[in-house]
Formats: C-alpha cells, structure tokens, sequence
C-alpha cells in the first residue's frame, strides 16, 4: 500500500532502513519516537552496498507484524505505517512530506556515520534528522551480526534477546534452505 502523504500540519517521521532483518534494537528506536511525532513510516528500503538475506516483501511483512505487535502491546502512541520504497531516501522524505529522517544510534560511531549523512539529507533536500540512541541493551545489536551468526551455524536461539521470535524462526527457514545462499554457506560451514 502506497504512504499516504502527511498533511503540512502533521509532524510525520520517517524511520527509514533496510532492517533486514527488524531487531528488537529498530524497535526500541520507533517505540521511543511514537511520542514524538504524529505519525512515523518505517521506510524498507534496499541498500545497494549490502546484499539482503531477506527480499524486500519479507522484510515488509515482518515489519509489519512486529509493528502490530508493538501498537497492541502500547496503544498509547503515534500511529505506525509500514511501507517499502526504492531510490533515494531524501526523495522518499519529500514524497510524502515527512517533516524529518529518524535514524537510531548505538554507539559513536553510528553516531560519526549518521552525522555526515544528516548534513548532507539537510544540504541537499532541507530536511532535517531526528536521532534517538536506542535502549543500552541493544547498543550493539546490528542486522549485520545476525546475518553472520546465521550463516556461520551460532545458535539462532542464542538470538532471542535481540530479535523477535519471527525473525528467528524465518532464520531458521532460510539457513535449513540449501537453495539460499544463507544454507549453503550453513552447509558449507557444517562440512568443513
């Protein structure tokens, strides 16, 4: 379903990302800003620098049902949608009149990364970087990490403190699936 453009009035971010896959760290960082915007869009987007475990349509579905989970959990916030998009995430923004980019932060060094790419957003397109340093548990929690603790045969269960219980399971899928990528590279590993 297509984002539905905010009104001038509304003060709508865009939590925008690959989150491939979501952690329980991108949740952290949304729940936190569902009392500061009227609305926010979590923004699945493709990035050419990384190759995604997870195809676009199923990063967008486990979004979107942790995202559901979540507003029944604490109705008590701004709404939630989630949407996919290609292209430039400043592009995005202004598509659907967003009012700023949210981007979480772990450490000083997300931090370092996404101050250069905030000026830039406000540089280029006039809009402007709302960051939240997520909760101190999930400081060090990347989709990266996953990815490789996956593919490298760790425990999956070992996961269950810094992802949902989906995610974990459809980790699971793909590793057990000799045709991906993520289960041959399992399977390779399992040889040696």
């Amino acid at each position: 379903m297509p984002a539905v453009p905010a009104s001038p009035r509304q003060h709508l971010a865009i939590y925008a990302g690959s989150f491939d896959p979501i952690t329980f760290g991108h949740l952290d960082v949304l729940q936190r800003a569902r009392g500061l915007f009227d609305k926010i869009i979590l923004a699945v987007g493709d990035n050419p620098e990384k190759p995604a475990l997870f195809t676009a349509e199923e990063r967008v579905g486990m979004a979107r049902t942790e995202v559901a989970r979540m507003i029944s959990a604490e109705p008590d916030g701004s709404p939630v949608q989630v949407d996919h998009y290609t292209g430039l995430t400043v592009d995005y923004a202004r598509n659907v009149n967003a009012s700023a980019i949210l981007r979480g932060i772990r450490n000083i060094t997300d931090l370092a990364n996404e101050l250069q790419l905030a000026i830039t957003n406000r540089q280029v397109a006039g809009i402007e970087t709302v960051f939240i340093v997520t909760g101190e548990r999930y400081a060090f929690t990347s989709s990266s990490l996953i990815k490789q603790v996956a593919a490298l045969g760790g425990s999956l269960d070992g996961l269950s403190g810094i992802v949902p219980p989906l995610v974990i399971d459809r980790l699971k899928k793909k590793r057990d699936d000799p045709g991906n990528p993520l289960g041959r590279l399992a399977h390779d590993q399992l040889i040696e």
